[in-house]
């Protein structure tokens, strides 16, 4: 027996942190939203997983109810270098950032959306009807969002070469239960490890009871023996328990100016990673998916149902305006030289002050930048605020 018809304003393909959040701010401008993903809710989603104050701010965040059940890791400092040299321990005082597990971060999010779920269920198949879209023959929505990250298939119909002529990052990274005492990973100091040609890094991270150990670069070629000499190089200072090495989970993104992905079309739009927006200093990507779903939202809500391409441009002139235009940002270091890099990776990047002036306020925290404002920021007035990172 076939489905009844599912209609609704807006369908946002995935449930991760984009969707969630853009989904929830049109649910409080007043439109009926259905989010669909693939998985069931919560998912297994290894992921290094920070948020910044400015992430708690935009999201309106409720830390105390958040914390309760919940990952909730303070950082206060950081350990950064390079790979096989002796690194820095740049400490702030405060909280700068927090720790949280994607898979109790997503599905918090995900269910607080108010949002109308369709859960485990693969996009097959999406068509255009009339001005808006039907998706797997039964869902019916006037304008189409994609959120499913990297491999998105709403990114992919709007013509993304997934996987073909695309530059990604590629990291394969684990998250385990970690309560070895010979461990010596500190819970509040994350560590950031550069490879020696800026090419990427790893990442060593306590959370609670849970380490997530990974390495990130440019391509896949020799990733995994990369991490591989990574991980023993963290047992042998000992950030990492004894014994084997975990099973590592693979993954890929892009950064923000290096993809060419179609954001736009008539009454479609894309998001977070799907729209490749990930740092392109950094990497990280949960606040650009944040603040992309943020954005997008308040151009569908503003649009009063006339999603043409040329009203969602506003969409795009916003994203650039906060992310910067298309094209290598000249901060970026893989814009630069393959020997330059590996020289500042020897000579620069190990110094004290370049790593908490640039690599964690700058590329990493993003401590310049002040949060987006949104719905949810504006309902959470009231509640527990967190401060931006303090200048030495």
């Amino acid at each position: 027996m076939n489905r009844h018809t599912t209609r609704c304003d807006v369908l946002v393909v995935g449930g991760g942190p984009a969707g969630s959040t853009c989904a929830a701010e049109l649910v409080r401008a007043g439109l009926d939203v259905v989010v669909i993903d693939k998985t069931h809710f919560p998912r297994d989603k290894t992921c290094a997983g920070w948020i910044t104050p400015q992430v708690v701010s935009t999201i309106g965040l409720d830390l105390e109810d958040y914390a309760r059940g919940r990952v909730l890791q303070p950082i206060s400092g950081f350990v950064t270098g390079v790979i096989g040299a002796e690194p820095h321990r740049i400490r702030y005082g405060d909280t700068v950032s927090y720790g949280i597990r994607r898979c109790e971060f997503d599905h918090y999010l995900l269910e607080r959306s108010g949002a109308r779920l369709r859960l485990d269920e693969p996009v097959e198949r999406i068509e255009r009807q009339g001005a808006g879209w039907r998706v797997n023959g039964d869902i019916e929505s006037a304008m189409l969002v994609g959120a499913g990250g990297h491999f998105c298939p709403v990114a992919s119909y709007l013509g993304a070469r997934v996987g073909r002529a695309e530059r990604v990052i590629a990291a394969q990274e684990a998250e385990f239960l970690a309560q070895d005492d010979s461990c010596l990973a500190r819970p509040e100091e994350p560590e950031l490890y550069f490879c020696r040609n800026l090419s990427g890094y790893g990442w060593c991270f306590r959370k609670g009871d849970f380490l997530n150990v990974g390495l990130g670069r440019i391509g896949h070629h020799g990733l995994a023996g990369s991490v591989r000499e990574f991980w023993d190089w963290l047992a042998e200072r000992r950030r990492v328990p004894a014994g084997p090495m975990p099973r590592m989970k693979g993954h890929a993104y892009l950064l923000h100016g290096f993809g060419a992905r179609r954001r736009i079309d008539d009454a479609i739009a894309l998001v977070g990673d799907a729209a490749g927006l990930a740092y392109p200093q950094s990497g990280e990507g949960i606040r650009p998916a944040v603040e992309s779903g943020v954005l997008l939202a308040r151009v569908i809500a503003a649009a009063a149902g006339d999603y043409s391409r040329v009203r969602l441009q506003v969409y795009i002139a916003e994203l650039e305006r906060r992310l910067g235009e298309p094209g290598i940002p000249p901060g970026s270091a893989s814009s630069l030289p393959s020997r330059l890099r590996a020289l500042l990776g020897r000579n620069v990047i190990a110094q004290p002050w370049f790593a908490r002036r640039v690599v964690l306020d700058r590329w990493f925290l993003h401590a310049h930048e002040s949060a987006l404002p949104s719905l949810a920021s504006a309902g959470a007035a009231g509640q527990t605020t967190v401060q931006a990172p303090l200048r030495a």
